[in-house]
């Protein structure tokens, strides 16, 4: 659980990461930002003759009807975007702050294309859930909206400990009526989400991130030991001498990741992994270089 050092450290953080990573934002985050989110539709702009290149679809008759010369319409692209976060608060991305850096990455993610969204006078909102929605932070434009934003998550104790993602979507699916960039943090350790992915990834642009730490991959070698897990407060056998428990462990995380990654991409989703030791704002880099390489 975030104890109150925890959260006056990280917000220490946030403040020198605001000053000093701007400059980073403004050149790297901010200009890959613009060119690989798409806005969410095109506005009518004006009209003009019709040429043989043109769309006959794009001819406005009601001009030409008046004119008796064919004239087409010009659309551009709206670029006002809005950038929504469906934000895990439950027990496992939490968990032991000072030991796992997920809830740190969360906030470091969160943090950075937050400001990559007000350098473009986008609006920002999130969602935080657990087994329930904990809360629903409305989209708006504004450096104190992202700063309350992230002061809610920071200080945030959430009512829940388990994690209920499709609950999360299928909201998020009623309440936003305008396409949106939803950016999915999480460690993804639920499932029955599948169809609610489906179903928002029609409309919005879904990128999933999942925050992982080494140990979500591979089991130390240490005695026997018990492990609790955070949600349901259950605990575990763990023989970590045992070459065998290690390799199942291994094959076991193996096996949901793989579950995790067949369902975004089936889905046109696109997905970002961030590990504990790696430098959240590098990953984005690379994400927003790759992206733009293939869109």
């Amino acid at each position: 659980m975030k104890d109150s050092k925890t959260v006056r450290v990280f917000r220490a953080k946030l403040n020198k990461l605001y000053l000093v990573s701007r400059r980073l934002v403004e050149e790297l985050l901010s200009g890959s930002y613009r060119s690989v989110f798409r806005g969410p539709g095109l506005e009518f702009a004006d009209v003009r003759e019709y040429t043989v290149q043109d769309d006959a679809r794009l001819i406005d008759w009601n001009v030409t009807a008046r004119t008796g010369t064919p004239y087409a319409r010009i659309y551009r692209e709206e670029r006002e975007l809005v950038l929504f976060f469906v934000v895990d608060v439950s027990a496992s991305l939490s968990y032991i702050p000072t030991i796992h850096r997920r809830w740190e990455l969360q906030q470091m993610v969160l943090a950075l294309l937050s400001f990559c969204a007000i350098q473009n006078n986008d609006k920002v909102g999130a969602v935080f859930f657990s087994h329930r929605i904990e809360k629903w932070i409305p989209p708006r434009k504004g450096k104190h909206h992202v700063l309350r934003l992230m002061n809610d998550l920071l200080g945030y104790q959430p009512q829940g400990k388990g994690s209920d993602l499709g609950r999360a979507l299928k909201t998020v699916g009623g309440q936003l009526k305008k396409r949106a960039i939803l950016f999915i943090l999480s460690d993804f350790k639920t499932g029955g989400y599948a169809r609610e992915l489906a179903l928002v990834s029609r409309k919005h642009d879904v990128i999933a991130v999942r925050l992982y730490e080494d140990l979500d991959e591979d089991f130390p070698i240490q005695g026997y030991v018990r492990l609790q897990d955070p949600e349901t407060e259950s605990h575990i056998p763990a023989v970590g001498f045992s070459r065998s428990f290690r390799e199942s462990y291994s094959e076991y995380r193996t096996f949901w990741r793989r579950i995790w990654f067949r369902e975004c991409i089936r889905r046109g989703v696109d997905t970002l992994e961030i590990a504990g030791h790696e430098d959240p704002g590098q990953r984005l880099i690379q994400f927003f270089q790759k992206r733009r390489k293939y869109r």
